[in-house]
């Protein structure tokens, strides 16, 4: 008798390192091409390069494959990594755009990409700091 398959992680579902490589791409590419992502773009350094690399390396833990992130800087501690920079609501909502605009375009199986929707929008909830009244002109950025 054949044991049932095992269930795939999320970062097995999405096609392993590639996959989660072509999301995280995406979310970048569409992080700069928008321009309804303004707010959320100008807290990221000029260059996206370490910004992506950072979010590939903690979504591959997150998501079930190599813990890379914690391997190379420790704990995530999200919240705390992000609480120099002003995140109110309009950032979440620029970045959840990008995200969701990237769930959409690389990943065709629906219940997957609803449950990543669901989690990212925890995430991004989470990061918000401010209530986005006040916020500064962009000069504090997200170190790559």
């Amino acid at each position: 008798m054949s044991s049932p398959s095992p269930t795939l992680t999320p970062y097995e579902a999405l096609g392993g390192a590639e996959g989660l490589h072509r999301l995280v791409d995406r979310f970048y590419a569409l992080m700069d091409e928008l321009p309804e992502a303004y707010a959320a773009r100008r807290i990221h350094p000029e260059s996206l390069a370490g910004a992506n690399q950072s979010l590939f390396e903690f979504l591959s833990g997150w998501f079930g494959g190599p813990a890379l992130y914690i391997e190379r800087h420790g704990h995530p501690r999200l919240r705390m990594r992000h609480l120099p920079y002003a995140i109110g609501p309009t950032e979440r909502d620029e970045w959840m755009l990008c995200m969701r605009s990237a769930l959409t375009e690389q990943v065709a199986d629906e219940a997957l990409r609803d449950g990543l929707l669901q989690a990212f929008t925890q995430m991004a909830e989470h990061m918000v700091n401010t209530d986005g009244r006040g916020c500064g002109d962009g000069s504090h950025r997200l170190a790559a």
